[in-house]
């Protein structure tokens, strides 16, 4: 009879094979991140930010982390319910405009106020900062990895165009969110409110007259060839309007990585990764202006003296967004002057 400790060695040799299996996908773990966004394949978003962050997060972690992309909201629901969805784990990570929720991100809403400024590199960095201050509270059960602005948003029309404030009597006019509604009719248009996917077949079918945005966008869902008009704004004021986009992540999503594979994901967001987003979209503007001059369309630049007047009359706005945040209980005369002072700090910074 063969001695007892042969007898127990392979119940030994199983335990420890079991243990070993057991410690294998803590330590060798792969992950798919479900990325759920508004832009189709084309757009600038999806190729120069969203495809090259996926890619580098699989590098950094050695292909154990990979983005399941669900672009132009295949993924189901509508784009003002992002938010929730990557709250509530639907999704794993979206990039959209809280925005679109009117009158739900009132602290980030801030910097959707008129006339702010006209570089989204410079908005990226202050809004990345008044987040850590002011708005984190605006987001629970959400990892938000960067935060940033638009480039400047222009005026652009499809049979007449604007020039003075008196051409925006009578037009109807898209815009993303609550606060460029409210600037449209402070200065005499009427607004219509839609999802960015929606605006091709209203301009189409005469439901709008133009729209309220940035040059980025418009290429991939081919703007340019739906209007005829572009208002541009004179460079030495600030951009008629942008618009605040977050990239968040589910927190509890975030929790349940191993740690190699959390560092992977602070390391590719944070204030670094908001200006570097800020910079491609000031950068995005040229393919958008071009395929419009190649149409023919016809440009105009509204004059510094012309949008002073289009400023005065924006003005209300600044005060009833303060008196709707106080009225919150928060300090919103202190959080717009924070807004509007990291804008100038980063204006003139290097």
């Amino acid at each position: 009879m063969p001695p007892a400790s042969r007898l127990l060695n392979p119940f030994l040799r199983l335990a420890a094979g079991a243990a070993l299996a057991a410690a294998l996908p803590a330590t060798a773990q792969e992950v798919t991140l479900r990325f759920h966004h508004i832009w189709n394949t084309q757009a600038m978003a999806s190729v120069q930010v969203i495809q090259p962050w996926c890619d580098k997060i699989a590098r950094e972690s050695a292909g154990r982390m990979k983005c399941q992309v669900l672009p132009a909201m295949t993924g189901g629901g509508t784009p003002p319910q992002l938010v929730e969805r990557v709250k509530d784990g639907v999704d794993d990570l979206v990039i959209t405009l809280p925005g679109y929720t009117a009158g739900r991100f009132l602290a980030m809403e801030v910097f959707e106020l008129p006339f702010m400024t006209n570089s989204a590199e410079a908005g990226a960095r202050a809004a990345w900062d008044y987040l850590q201050k002011h708005a984190l509270k605006e987001f629970p059960g959400t990892k938000v990895l960067a935060t940033w602005v638009h480039d400047e948003g222009y005026v652009h029309t499809r049979d007449r165009p604007v020039r003075t404030l008196a051409d925006f009597k009578g037009l109807k006019m898209r815009a993303p969110t609550r606060q460029t509604n409210t600037l449209l009719a402070s200065l005499g248009a009427t607004p219509v409110g839609l999802p960015l996917p929606s605006v091709p077949d209203a301009v189409s079918k005469g439901t709008i007259d133009g729209f309220l945005l940035p040059w980025e966008v418009m290429p991939s869902l081919k703007l340019q060839e739906m209007v005829r008009y572009h208002s541009e704004t004179d460079p030495s004021r600030p951009a008629l309007y942008s618009a605040v986009f977050v990239f968040a992540m589910n927190q509890a999503r975030y929790d349940s990585l191993p740690a190699e594979l959390k560092k992977v994901i602070d390391d590719n967001s944070g204030a670094a990764l908001s200006r570097q987003i800020g910079r491609t979209w000031d950068q995005s503007q040229d393919a958008g202006r071009r395929a419009a001059r190649e149409r023919g369309n016809v440009f105009h630049t509204v004059p510094a003296a012309e949008l002073d007047q289009w400023r005065e009359k924006a003005a209300p706005l600044y005060g009833a967004w303060v008196s709707e945040v106080t009225a919150k209980g928060w300090p919103g005369q202190q959080m717009l002057q924070d807004a509007q002072a990291l804008l100038a700090q980063y204006r003139s910074a290097p």
